[in-house]
């Protein structure tokens, strides 16, 4: 156990910085889990905190970006109600099956996600459709943001990740675009878990008190400053994240 002024500090640093990562590229989250595990926190109440505090952060990347997101036009309202969908069925999985079921298969999930990130250009073409001012492939978009919430729903890590690897995989737009529509998706999603995991899973209310105006503010900086990164070193940012994400996971659980 920290002292007590230690653990404020570390969560108000940890809630900044997530804010921004989950912002620019997503996999936030990471910080901010192992930060309230060294609170004392189970790894139950430390998921489930953390799921519940990020949600801020993601007001503050939507309003960040929002000339952005309405660039997205008429994807945004299949991809919503997938994300909420998929967002319910999350966590009623962590409300009713036992958490080993899905600790074996994270890591895999989060590193895939990776790959597909690094050779997201590759991937498109061999799909016939490299145009970014084509259509999109809009069953498969939303059956990915579908499983890609229940994935947030059920651990909330890297949920950002995986979510930016969906859209840049099945429609076309440039990547600044699809990352606002990302972090859009990532707030309905954590709207959902904050009211399902209030009324029924024990959230730590001091812990997310003190983190959500820090990932408020780090959110609405980090989305001003993804607007302004070049393409390709924000995609290879999101690469670098998932990796990183993958091995934490895989670390942990062994």
């Amino acid at each position: 156990m920290l002292p007590e002024w230690l653990e404020l500090s570390l969560l108000v640093l940890v809630g900044f910085l997530s804010g921004g990562v989950n912002a620019v590229a997503g996999g936030g989250s990471l910080l901010v889990f192992p930060a309230l595990l060294g609170t004392g926190l189970s790894p139950l109440a430390a998921n489930v905190t953390n799921a519940v505090a990020q949600g801020p952060g993601f007001i503050g990347a939507a309003l960040g970006q929002r000339r952005d997101l309405v660039r997205n036009g008429s994807r945004l309202l299949p991809t919503s109600i997938a994300a909420v969908l998929g967002s319910v069925g999350g966590c009623a999985l962590l409300l009713t099956l036992p958490g080993s079921v899905f600790d074996a298969v994270v890591p895999a999930l989060v590193g895939l996600s990776a790959v597909l990130m690094a050779f997201q250009n590759r991937i498109r073409a061999w799909l016939g459709n490299p145009d970014q001012h084509g259509p999109d492939r809009t069953v498969l978009l939303t059956a990915g943001i579908l499983l890609a919430s229940v994935y947030g729903g059920y651990f909330g890590g890297a949920r950002s990740v995986i979510l930016v690897v969906v859209l840049v995989l099945t429609a076309n737009a440039e990547l600044r675009i699809l990352n606002a529509a990302k972090n859009w998706l990532s707030l309905l999603g954590s709207l959902v878990t904050l009211v399902i995991y209030a009324l029924l899973a024990p959230v730590d209310w001091a812990a997310v008190l003190t983190l959500i105006p820090s990932t408020l503010l780090g959110g609405y900086l980090g989305g001003k400053v993804a607007r302004r990164l070049p393409p390709a070193l924000l995609r290879w940012l999101v690469v670098v994240i998932a990796a990183a994400v993958a091995v934490y996971l895989a670390v942990d659980r062994g």
